[in-house]
């Protein structure tokens, strides 16, 4: 007995110095990558608000980025679903270029007006830098599915500032109803770790706060079971629209540097006509005018209408920062209707929204926690899981699997 119990300690120790290291490499790698993403993120951003008429370039900026991935980029155009994919099935490396690319792709389309995230940036970064671990060490397949979670907690946590929601969101993306709890130490290292490379490399997120935080009450049970349902409903459509309108795309334009050119189109054509520019881009700044004021009962319409359309027609950046705009502005409708503060229900929308879009309510209650502190976890972990609950059984990550219905 004793016997076993010194070999199984030397085994975890043995495994504890081994993904210590492996886990602060990826860390080192996607930390720098992410920093240095939201410094040309932010210049991008600044470089549009003050040049407006860079819109008008956007179909341009769509079918050269498309031109690239087509010619140049092998299978990095299938991004997040490609990393998921070899997490599940380990075939082949994620080609190295995937990082630069994504990267080169967002800025252009935030440059440009496209309205995507960056979360999809961050997270390819960090998987495909970290695979190249993997190739360097000749690490088995074993060894490689955890890497590459890694690598996207690496990227997820550095670029929103939120170690353990980055640490936990690649162990429950992968399999609805199934965690893989054998990378969870190298994931929230990695997390951990990225999140303080990127902060000592000059990387300040911006705070949110919720100031009033109601009393639990029926009424307030109530407000959230029902904000909860329209959450979800709302990432239902939400993953609904992305995958039909991308599929119209795909059905009607073969030549796939058409297809954000055309799209590109459509949104330089609807700002011409109707004053929309408060739905391109990023969105950060009405994100944070959510917590204080009340907005237009249709700002979250308006966002995922040019989300949906951008993210479809193939713009790069990702999904989740818009769903964080569609939540909160969409949580700051409901609130005088639910009798609710503004900021508790915009900070619970934002969270709540994504949950149903990824699948993932662990990760955005423990994200909610990090961003607004421990009081709203509790509201938080209902939202969630009723926003999860209602929103279906798709994702918008098309190769995570179910192994569980909801």
């Amino acid at each position: 007995m004793l016997k076993n119990h010194f070999f199984e300690t030397k085994v975890s120790l043995v495994l504890l110095v081994k993904w210590t290291l492996i886990s602060a490499l990826i860390a080192l790698l996607a930390g720098v990558a992410s920093a240095l993403f939201l410094f040309a993120l932010e210049w991008a951003t600044k470089t549009r608000l003050s040049n407006p008429v860079l819109v008008y370039g956007l179909p341009v900026a769509g079918f050269s980025v498309a031109w690239l991935y087509l010619y140049l980029g092998k299978n990095s155009e299938a991004g997040n679903h490609l990393i998921i994919s070899e997490i599940h099935q380990p075939t082949q490396y994620l080609p190295l270029r995937m990082a630069p690319f994504i990267l080169i792709a967002t800025v252009v389309s935030h440059l440009f007006g496209a309205s995507v995230g960056r979360e999809g940036t961050a997270v390819q970064m960090g998987a495909a830098l970290s695979d190249s671990i993997t190739k360097v060490f000749r690490l088995n397949n074993t060894d490689r599915p955890i890497i590459l979670m890694a690598g996207m907690s690496a990227g997820f946590a550095s670029v929103f500032g939120t170690p353990l929601t980055g640490g936990i969101f690649a162990l429950e993306v992968l399999t609805v109803g199934t965690i893989r709890y054998q990378a969870a130490f190298p994931c929230v290292l990695a997390a951990v770790l990225a999140n303080q490379v990127s902060g000592f490399l000059g990387v300040h997120h911006s705070h949110l706060f919720i100031p009033v935080i109601p009393e639990f009450s029926s009424w307030t049970l109530l407000a959230l079971f029902v904000s909860g349902l329209i959450f979800g409903w709302t990432a239902r459509l939400f993953k609904a629209l992305t995958h039909s309108v991308a599929q119209l795309f795909k059905n009607n334009i073969s030549y796939s540097p058409l297809r954000p050119f055309l799209g590109g189109l459509i949104i330089v054509g609807l700002l011409t006509v109707f004053d929309a520019h408060a739905y391109i881009g990023i969105g950060t700044s009405t994100i944070a005018e959510s917590f204080v004021k009340p907005l237009a009962s249709y700002d979250f319409a308006g966002k995922l209408f040019f989300t949906v359309l951008s993210i479809s027609s193939g713009f790069k950046g990702g999904e989740v920062t818009p769903l964080f705009f569609i939540g909160a502005t969409l949580g700051n409708a409901l609130a005088p209707l639910l009798n609710m503060p503004i900021a508790f229900l915009s900070g619970l929308g934002l969270v709540a929204v994504f949950a149903g879009a990824s699948n993932t309510p662990i990760a955005c209650t423990l994200m909610a926690i990090e961003l607004f502190g421990s009081p709203v976890a509790s509201y938080a972990a209902l939202v969630c899981l009723v926003s999860y609950l209602f929103s279906g059984n798709s994702s918008i990550y098309l190769t995570q699997k179910i192994n569980f219905r909801k």
